[in-house]
């Protein structure tokens, strides 16, 4: 489609030198990434997938059959959201902060806010979660509430195996 049809904003009058600059401008800017939100629903454990990604800024679709990231943590390189799709979520703080998320509720935290959360309820934990860079304040990107380093998929942050249910889906169709 011709971007004479598509830039609603172009100038009356428009030069060819302008039309020229607008032709180059869209050349060099990256395109829009489009995604879908899917996932498998599961019997046991936890996913995490990654729907866009700018390197800036990225959107992971998350899955808990049950229990959650049970470890307080922090990200010391983000600033990032939590919001509840589907089912519900017990966010904890460490000064004895507690909130059930329902669907279509959500948390922001900065970096270097600690934090944990579980499912609760019967059904099943579906969140989005979109994270933004931010200039690091430590070595490492993530620390438990004791300030030693946390991986993300270590016993002490709630990792144990994932079984999908098979067939069984949330979200777009494929």
């Amino acid at each position: 489609m011709p971007l004479d049809i598509v830039d609603k904003g172009r100038v009356e009058g428009e030069t060819e030198e302008m039309s020229r600059l607008r032709e180059a401008n869209v050349e060099k800017a990256p395109p829009a990434e489009f995604f879908k939100l899917r996932a498998q629903l599961l019997k046991q454990g936890r996913s995490n997938k990654v729907v866009a990604d700018t390197g800036n800024m990225w959107a992971n679709l998350k899955v808990y059959a049950s229990g959650g990231e049970n470890g307080l943590h922090n990200h010391t390189d983000q600033d990032h959201f939590h919001l509840v799709l589907k089912g519900k979520a017990c966010f904890y703080g460490p000064r004895g902060e507690e909130k059930i998320c329902n669907t279509y509720e959500g948390v922001m935290l900065p970096s270097g806010s600690y934090y944990r959360f579980e499912a609760v309820g019967d059904e099943p934990l579906i969140l989005l979660r979109v994270g933004a860079k931010t200039d690091p304040t430590a070595e490492h990107p993530r620390y438990n509430i004791y300030g030693k380093p946390l991986n993300s998929d270590s016993k002490e942050n709630g990792r144990i195996e994932t079984i999908p249910i098979p067939g069984e889906f949330w979200g777009a169709e494929e």
